[in-house]
């Protein structure tokens, strides 16, 4: 990319795109994660927009041949609309890193300015930007930052917490939010990504958590979103039932 993601498609081929059209093909791609897919309701949900909207942005974007639609199903991206969104993704997560790293900026405050920025840097300022993190692979959420290649990590092996049963140990490597008293609260928990966990119980309402010898209570909605590298428990343990558990929640970036 010569310029910013706006001035042609991905890294190869040019067709101008607006900032709109750029954070629909990133959600696209961030909801098509889940098990619902990016339908057009969820899509304006996240963007915050009716569904009469997004559905007239979907009929441009599959006219540009960026997505492909059907009715009453999910909308899939095209390859040169999956390459442009990962690049997105790649300039936003970058960013995030630069800010916390290098401007000292709070790791609940990095989206904001990222969101703003991810539009308009340059080919070479990523570059720079990338060399000067010494390539980072981690966003201050711990989520995967794609390759210069647009090669993205999955994730598989992470599960979400509200899902480990009794007795599983592990360490939390992304949380997939971005609101930001959601964020202070896990930070104050001492639950950022790095932080060693071992499930102590499990609840309708929550699980209880081992950190650094102190036993507390996650609600189940913050639990879907905390990530976990982890080992099963001891054979011995007898796994545990809970109810409203589900898929972790996409990030919304």
């Amino acid at each position: 990319m010569n310029a910013a993601i706006g001035k042609q498609r991905g890294r190869n081929g040019s067709a101008s795109l607006s900032h709109s059209q750029q954070d629909y093909l990133k959600q696209i791609f961030l909801l098509s994660a889940t098990s619902r897919g990016a339908t057009t309701q969820l899509l304006a949900d996240r963007i915050g927009v009716r569904p009469a909207s997004v559905t007239g942005m979907l009929k441009k974007l599959a006219e540009e041949g960026l997505v492909e639609r059907a009715p009453y199903r999910a909308v899939h991206l095209t390859e040169t609309g999956r390459r442009i969104a990962v690049e997105l993704v790649r300039h936003h997560r970058l960013l995030e890193a630069f800010l916390s790293r290098t401007l000292g900026y709070r790791w609940d405050e990095v989206h904001e300015e990222a969101e703003a920025l991810e539009h308009v840097i340059s080919e070479r300022f990523e570059q720079k930007v990338a060399e000067l993190l010494a390539h980072p692979d981690r966003d201050p959420h711990g989520d995967p930052i794609p390759t210069r290649e647009l090669a993205l990590e999955e994730d598989q092996h992470l599960t979400a917490l509200a899902l480990l049963p009794k007795g599983s140990q592990g360490t939390i490597r992304r949380v997939t939010l971005q609101d930001q008293d959601a964020l202070n609260l896990v930070e104050k928990l001492d639950l950022l990504p790095g932080t060693a966990i071992e499930v102590a119980g499990t609840h309708p309402d929550g699980i209880s958590l081992l950190v650094a010898g102190s036993r507390f209570l996650v609600p189940s909605l913050l639990a879907a979103h905390l990530l976990v590298d982890h080992a099963p428990p001891p054979s011995s343990a007898q796994p545990e039932t809970r109810e409203g558990t589900g898929r972790p929640v996409a990030h919304e970036q």
